[in-house]
């Protein structure tokens, strides 16, 4: 089922691998590190996997046919059997599509969005309390007219 996992232990999972495996390549992965995962998730029964390196740009892809993964001959433009996202690459950057074509945003673009929705909430709170203190002046300045009116009627 969907959840939080720190990570997964696939004998916890029913035995079910997991499906689909990004990996980001870092200055500190080995060769013979990336060789062994790819082993293991091959003899595991990871239907695809992704091998993204940000410092070339690189992206490589296998996709299961029977016992063994395969390699994706063109990546970009590729669409994922099991997450319908396409794959693009833009001045050597990925770029990932969700099935409804909108893109992926970035951990900063997010961030962004984030910084300003809050921006938005504080200015709509700013009008509200603006707004608020219009409406009990208003209601003031109703009162002490009620109030004159009733002298002035007596």
């Amino acid at each position: 089922p969907k959840g939080d996992r720190g990570s997964y232990l696939q004998w916890r999972e029913d035995n079910i691998p997991p499906q689909v495996v990004f990996e980001i390549l870092s200055p500190s992965n080995s060769a013979k590190e990336m060789i062994s995962k790819y082993k293991f998730y091959e003899r595991y029964g990871v239907e695809e996997y992704y091998l993204y390196d940000r410092d070339t740009g690189e992206l490589t892809g296998w996709l299961r046919s029977g016992n063994e993964l395969t390699e994706i001959e063109q990546m970009i433009g590729w669409i994922s059997p099991r997450l319908s996202i396409r794959f693009e690459l833009s001045d050597g950057e990925l770029e990932i599509y969700r099935p409804d074509g909108r893109r992926f945003l970035t951990y900063s673009e997010l961030a962004q969005e984030q910084e300003q929705a809050e921006a938005r909430a504080k200015q709509a709170e700013a009008r509200a309390k603006q707004a608020e203190a219009r409406a009990e002046q208003a209601e003031a300045e109703l009162q002490a007219l009620r109030a004159l009116l009733e002298r002035n009627a007596d």
